[in-house]
């Protein structure tokens, strides 16, 4: 039987931290693996958490195929979150994504990097919430 790593504190606490929010939140690990996403984020991403389990990056940004809102493709280096996870800085953007429900989803997001100790760069965190419409 295969052993899981155990998480860092500091994701431990962003996921509890994330449960109790109503803003629609999603944690990566430092690989950017989605390993969490919480019950507010649930009607945009499409699916609870429990339904998904942990995604690699390619996996759920594949699935997402992030687009412009005039429906451009968005490269996986331009978007929020790989900004985040590969120059360890904040990233916001304006996105289409299709929720893992099937239905397309304009959506806001602003993508930080989580570090523990100085350095110690430890994954990602994206706070997101439906575009209105113009």
């Amino acid at each position: 039987m295969a052993s899981r790593a155990q998480k860092h504190l500091v994701l431990i606490l962003a996921r509890e931290f994330a449960s109790n929010l109503a803003t629609p939140m999603l944690i990566t690990d430092e690989r950017g693996t989605l390993i969490f996403f919480n019950e507010a984020a649930e009607g945009i991403v499409g699916r609870t958490f429990s339904e998904t389990g942990e995604r690699s990056l390619d996996e759920w940004s594949e699935r997402a195929s992030a687009r412009t809102l005039d429906s451009e493709p968005i490269p996986l280096e331009r978007r929020a979150a790989a900004i985040t996870l590969y120059e360890r800085r904040p990233a916001h953007q304006q996105l289409l994504i299709t929720a893992l429900d099937g239905s397309e989803r304009r959506i806001e997001l602003t993508a930080f990097p989580l570090f523990a100790h100085g350095d110690e760069f430890l994954g990602v965190v994206l706070i997101f919430w439906p575009l209105g419409e113009e």
